[in-house]
Parts: C-alpha cells; structure tokens; sequence
C-alpha cells in the first residue's frame, strides 16, 4: 500500500536529488534535501483538506491528481508562477523575467519580494474564506465544542464569511500596507493588497461555488439513479451511466488546484531564504509537492478522516492561521520554522484529541450493557 501509493514520490525524489548533484554537486544536493523538507512541513495541513475533498472523487480522478495535478503543481506554482509574478510586477515580458531568473538571481529575487505583498493578499484571502466557510458550517462532530457551537450558530446569517473576508483584507490593508512605495511598477502598497485581496475572494467564491454546484448535482444524480436501479431490476433493464460525474470531478480537481496553488505561496516565498536558483528552488518544492499529494491519496484510501475525526478540524485551524500570518507578512517578516510549527502543532493536537476520542468510545462500548454502536460526538 505505501510503496504503490508514494512510488512515485520515492522515484521522482531519487531523479530529482540525482539532477541536483549533476547540476550543483552535494551543495546542490543540501539545498534540494532542505528545501523538499520545508515543502512538506508547510503543506502537512494541506494534504489533510485536500483528503477531505479527493475521498469525494473516484480512483481514476485520484490519478489525474497524482498525475497531471502534480505536472501543474510543480511546473505551474514551484516554476512558472515566481516567473509570472516577476514578469507581471516589473512589467517586463516572461523570456526577459525567465533570463533574469537563471542570470540575475539577486535582482529576481528582489521583484519577487516586491511582489509579495500581491501574493500574500491574494493567497491570504482564499485561505481564509476556506477556514471561515468551515467554521461557521454546523458539524455533527465538534472538536472545539465551546468555540464551534456558537460559531455554527453565526454562519446561519447569509454571506457573513464574506463579510468577515473583506472587513479582515480591509484592516489588513490599512493596518498592515499603510506606505506607498514606487518601486516595481506598485504606485501604493494599499490598492495592491486590496485589489488583489478581493481577486482571491472572487477566485474562491467562483470555484468553490461552481465544485459545490456540481458536488449537489452529483448527489441528485445518485439518488436519481438508485430509484432508476430499482426500476431497473424490476423491468431487467441496464441504466446508462451519467455523465455529470465527470463535471462535477473536474472542477473539484480544479478547486483542488488552486488550493494548492495558495498553500504554495509560503513555500516558494520562503524558498528564497534558502536559495536564489529557480533550478534547485523547482527541484526542492516539487520533490515535497510530489509527497504531500502522495500523503492525500494516502490518507483518502487508508480512510484516516473517517478514524481520527477531528483531523480535519486541525487542518482547517491551521489553514486558518496561514491566512493570519500571510497577511501580516505584507509588512512584517514571518520565519517560515514559525508557519511550519504552527500547522504541525494545531494537526498534532487535532490527531491526539481524535485518538483519546476513539479510546473513550472504545471503552464504553467494552462495558457490559452498553450500545454496541455509540454515538459519535
């Protein structure tokens, strides 16, 4: 099970610390090994919430996951997204910022620091959407009882996390890109973060909107076709299969996309504090993006939402804190050992209170008279 789902982790990090020490030497091979280290803790959180989403969709979707979701992951966000960022902030075009990327790496890494304040706004605000949709959903299993309850109770207002979003990006606006800077083609800091604060909001509710529209369809489609079955087997006829599934998977795999999208701006952001090359910093994150999407699939078909509950609590938590700490590095400077501790600590956390969980049910179920199902919290 381990070897058929992370072989390909295993192989395309064997390829990729091989090209590192062809490429740069043991240096090289340090700098890639660091980095595919620092991908992974950072996206701990998002392999958890992908999990939740990809034990929706079928085996061969979980492939295209694995497969073209990983060529997008890696030559989209950990390649081409830093080239795009510095050809769209300079306003330069792609081959020059491409040049300027293996020849002129301090001054490739400058623009991409101009340009975070664009990144960390944008990536910020779809992060937090997604925490605040969660928390304000009324759950039948409640990890923070006394902080979820009261909370499920406030997500009944209509368009509240929107609310919450825009007034949060609009502090965070003021508060935290209060200076007008001239550099890298920004005229002020503020409209930056606000414009592209409210490009995230508009990405989320888009495509989160559109795979929550066609996830609905499907279960209309399935209950549909259970009374068809029956229909069936009393005529002895054979339902055709729909085709709505395939909609319904694609703009999933797509909402799935750009959360991973997100989730990678911190990595490849904090990336620069380690290396300036584009060659060694796509070896590094593609390595540790191959293994968080291994780690998803895995979680999906081991089942280990369903047995350790409040995972996905603590993932959403942390996703929640990304956000926070993505939106304050627009002006202050984060340490990424302090992001990565963050995730760990609060899944860490969600994972202990899931496992004393299953021991308090399994013990009441082992005394004499009591329910041989109990019910869940």
């Amino acid at each position: 099970m381990v070897l058929k789902t992370f072989g390909w982790s295993f192989a395309v990090t064997a390829l990729g610390l091989v090209a590192a020490i062809l490429f740069g030497g043991w240096t090289a091979f340090g700098i890639v090994a660091i980095l595919s280290v620092l991908e992974i803790s950072l996206s701990f959180d998002n392999a958890v919430v992908n999990a939740g989403i990809l034990k929706k969709m079928s085996a061969f979707w979980q492939r295209i996951f694995l497969t073209i979701g990983v060529l997008i992951a890696v030559f989209g966000m950990r390649l081409i997204f830093p080239v795009v960022i510095v050809a769209i902030s300079a306003k330069i075009g792609p081959i020059e910022a491409v040049d300027l990327a293996f020849n002129d790496a301090e001054r490739y890494e400058q623009l991409v620091t101009d340009a975070h304040p664009s990144i960390a706004a944008f990536g910020g605000m779809f992060l937090l959407m997604i925490f605040l949709d969660f928390i304000f959903e009324d759950r039948d299993i409640k990890w923070l009882g006394w902080l979820e309850r009261p909370l499920a109770k406030l997500g009944k207002i209509d368009m509240l996390s929107v609310c919450i979003a825009l007034i949060v990006l609009l502090v965070a606006a003021i508060t935290f890109a209060p200076d007008a800077h001239q550099h890298a083609g920004h005229a002020d800091k503020s409209a930056t973060v606000l414009l592209s604060g409210v490009a995230g909001l508009i990405t989320y509710l888009v495509v989160g909107g559109l795979s929550g529209f066609f996830e609905n369809r499907i279960e209309e489609e399935e209950e549909r076709e259970h009374e068809a079955e029956e229909e069936a087997r009393k005529s002895g006829k054979k339902v055709s299969a729909t085709q709505l599934v395939g909609k319904a998977a694609f703009f999933m795999f797509l909402y799935l996309e750009v959360l991973d999208a997100s989730f990678s701006f911190d990595g490849v952001i904090g990336a620069f504090a380690i290396t300036n090359d584009i060659v060694l910093m796509a070896l590094g994150l593609g390595i540790g993006a191959m293994y968080v999407r291994s780690l998803t699939v895995y979680l999906v078909r081991q089942g280990t939402l369903d047995d350790y509950v409040y995972l996905e609590h603590g993932a959403h938590y942390a996703i929640g804190a990304l956000a926070v700490i993505l939106l304050v590095t627009i002006e202050y400077q984060i340490s990424e050992i302090i992001t990565g501790l963050v995730g760990v600590v609060l899944i860490a956390a969600s994972f202990w209170s899931s496992v004393r969980r299953n021991r308090a049910l399994a013990a009441a179920e082992a005394q004499p008279g009591a329910p041989q199902d109990s019910a869940k919290v």
